[in-house]
C-alpha cells in the first residue's frame, strides 16, 4: 500500500519559518513527480509548489513565490518544502502528493496531511 507520510508541521510565529517532509514508501518515488498542497479551513485545497522527478523542474503558487522552496531528495524518496517568512495566511494543513508526470498533473496519491498554524 502507498503511503505518503509528511511532518514538520507546528506553530510559528509570523516571519517566521518551518520545513515540512513527506516520506513516500510502496511506489517508484523517484520516477514520481510531487507536489505540495494546502487547505485553511472554510476554503478548498489548493496547490503550493511541484517538483520534477529528477528535481530539475519546479513551479510555485504566486502565494509563495519566493518565500517557499520544494526539494527532494531520491535516495531517502522524501520531499521538502521549506517555507520562509511564513504569513497568517499560510495557516492550514499541508499535504503532498505523488503525480506520473510533471506537466498537466493528476495526482494518484496523497499523504493524511500536517497542520501549519502562523501566529500573527
Amino acid at each position: 500500500q502507498v503511503q505518503l507520510v509528511e511532518s514538520g508541521g507546528g506553530l510559528v510565529q509570523a516571519g517566521g519559518s518551518l520545513r515540512l517532509s513527506c516520506v513516500a514508501s510502496r511506489f517508484t518515488f523517484s520516477s514520481y513527480a510531487m507536489g505540495w498542497f494546502r487547505q485553511a479551513p472554510g476554503k478548498e485545497r489548493e496547490f503550493v509548489s511541484r517538483i520534477s522527478w529528477s528535481g530539475g523542474t519546479r513551479g510555485y503558487a504566486d502565494s509563495v513565490k519566493g518565500r517557499f522552496t520544494i526539494s527532494r531528495d531520491n535516495a531517502k524518496n522524501t520531499v521538502f518544502l521549506q517555507m520562509n517568512s511564513l504569513k497568517p495566511e499560510d495557516t492550514a494543513v499541508y499535504y503532498c502528493a505523488a503525480a506520473a508526470t510533471y506537466y498537466r498533473p493528476n495526482y494518484d496519491y496523497w499523504g493524511q496531511g500536517t497542520q501549519v498554524t502562523v501566529s500573527s
